[in-house]
């Protein structure tokens, strides 16, 4: 009887694997590529157009950043600080409503009375 080499088919590599570090080894690369892709930003885009006959029938334009908070805050961009679902600090949707509600109340009462009084 007879048994398989240890090696597999060929037997033992004399080179090492480069996927055969170990799994604390694989986890700290992990770490470091996430660090320096939150650390730099990654952005990914790209645009999908579907034709027919030369006619455009659809166009989709995809854009993707990949970004520490930090990093997109110096890039200038902060939009989950103004939306009221992600943060307490935003303004309440309900408040600027009503004041632009109040706004528009007053404009339709001023165009009223302009149309109220007679032209010279």
């Amino acid at each position: 009887m007879t048994h398989p080499a240890a090696g597999g088919l060929a037997g033992p590599s004399r080179f090492p694997s480069p996927y055969d570090q170990g799994p604390g080894a694989q986890t700290a690369n992990l770490a470091d590529i996430l660090e320096r892709v939150l650390d730099k930003g990654v952005v990914i885009a790209g645009d999908i157009r579907i034709n027919l006959l030369d006619i455009e029938l659809l166009t989709i334009k995809l854009r993707l950043l990949v970004a520490s908070v930090d990093k997109a805050k110096e890039m200038g961009i902060d939009w989950w600080e103004h939306d009221p679902s992600l943060s307490s600090r935003a303004a309440r949707p309900e408040r600027s409503l009503a004041d632009e509600n109040e706004r528009l109340r007053a404009e339709i009462a001023a165009l009223k009375a302009a149309e109220r009084s007679p032209e010279p």
